[in-house]
């Protein structure tokens, strides 16, 4: 009886897409990374409750000819052509209070959840989801975060986000060739959190599940595992 003490505990993981992807294509695009963490983390995704219309061609990870269908994403930068671009300097935004509150029925409704992941837009998100469960959001409880090709959001409503340096456990992923959001914007981001732990990869806008990269994940996650 007593061989099960040696197994770590299964984290359970809510994940956050980027911009114009869904629940369905996520999966997919993290199956390597699920791989990696079988027997250690439950990888739980969801789609953005925001409907991206068809004539917004900006993308996570998707070529005009590999645009999944139903894309959905967590805010649009420009309200009025319901559309996202990263580096959109905005004095407005919207959807992003629709999504948080979809996001606190998915804590309420799915949960505990031990960490969240977010890659891109979602990535962004997660480190808002951060700055409120530093203020003390009852509704966002979890231990940790991480954030692939994460950046900060240029939306002027957003500055509140960052006004502290955020002391959730995070560890940053970009890839040094990523076109779509720089590896710079993923450094500024990183800088809002203390003690951040950095992982980089050779390659672009992707969530990287390499060999190398199990290394840092498992000893990221082993920290919450005990």
């Amino acid at each position: 009886m007593a061989a099960h003490n040696n197994v770590k505990p299964v984290l359970r993981l809510l994940a956050l897409h980027g911009y114009r992807q869904n629940e369905r294509s996520f999966r997919e695009k993290t199956g390597a990374l699920r791989k990696i963490l079988k027997g250690r983390a439950e990888i739980i995704s969801i789609s953005a409750p925001l409907m991206v219309p068809e004539l917004d061609a900006c993308a996570d990870n998707a070529s005009p000819d590999s645009i999944q269908d139903e894309p959905r994403g967590w805010w649009f930068s420009n309200p009025h052509k319901k559309s996202f671009d990263a580096m959109e300097e905005t004095k407005s935004c919207s959807g992003l209070e629709e999504s948080l509150q979809y996001i606190a029925k998915t804590f309420s409704e799915l949960g505990p959840f031990s960490g969240i992941l977010g890659f891109s837009q979602g990535a962004a998100l997660v480190a808002m989801l951060c700055g409120l469960k530093q203020k003390g959001d009852p509704r966002f409880q979890f231990d940790f975060a991480i954030l692939i090709a994460g950046f900060k959001s240029c939306s002027c409503e957003h500055k509140e986000y960052y006004q502290d340096i955020i002391t959730v456990p995070s560890l940053h992923i970009y890839g040094d060739t990523d076109r779509v959001i720089p590896g710079n914007m993923s450094q500024e981001l990183a800088s809002y959190f203390q003690n951040p732990v950095i992982l980089t990869h050779v390659g672009g806008h992707f969530v990287p599940a390499s060999a190398a990269q199990k290394k840092v994940y498992i000893e990221f996650l082993n920290r919450y595992s005990e």
